[in-house]
């Protein structure tokens, strides 16, 4: 029987995978979708845009779920939703908005509760999305977005995509210890 060994170079590897037309447009629908859909869910809470609630009924649920300084996590959540979609449907830092969305998923997972996974008080929809998120985060964006474009980043970098995701999770983790 032969033991196979793990090639480090598989996670760490800085070199772009190989990627079809196909697979990249797949990407890039992937993206499109979910990065507008969160970026659509941040300027609800920012701005009230699409029948959102805006800012201060943002805030107020916020204090209503335990956070302290309801408003300023409303700001922080409308700005990571907006921030972190626009740069996953982008394609543009793309483990810097894994990382933002990551976060959130954490904190909305927490609210949210883990009694139901199906509709109407489960998690299914916010659970999908997350997972499409840390997807994204860990293939890259494919090469029809902005990161390709940009020297330093055209490469699929998966230590940065894992630890952009790690940070994230930290991050989201240490928002939920200041809740009540």
């Amino acid at each position: 029987m032969t033991q196979t060994r793990f090639d480090r170079s598989l996670l760490f590897d800085s070199s772009p995978p190989a990627s079809t037309v196909v697979h990249d447009l797949g990407l890039l629908v992937l993206r499109l979708v979910v990065g507008l859909s969160m970026a659509g869910h941040g300027t609800m809470k920012l701005f009230g845009w699409f029948g959102g609630p805006g800012l201060t009924a943002t805030g107020k649920g916020f204090t209503m779920a335990g956070y302290p300084a309801g408003d300023a996590m409303a700001v922080i959540a409308g700005l990571s939703e907006t921030l972190g979609g626009l740069g996953l449907a982008l394609g543009l830092l793309t483990p810097l908005a894994g990382a933002a969305l990551t976060g959130v998923f954490v904190n909305i997972l927490d609210v949210r509760g883990f009694d139901a996974y199906f509709p109407p008080k489960g998690i299914e929809l916010e659970v999908v999305l997350f997972a499409s998120v840390i997807a994204l985060t860990l293939t890259g964006p494919g090469r029809y977005a902005v990161d390709h474009y940009l020297p330093v980043l055209r490469a699929s970098r998966p230590r940065y995509s894992v630890i952009a995701l790690l940070a994230g999770a930290v991050v989201g983790f240490v928002v939920l210890l200041v809740r009540d």
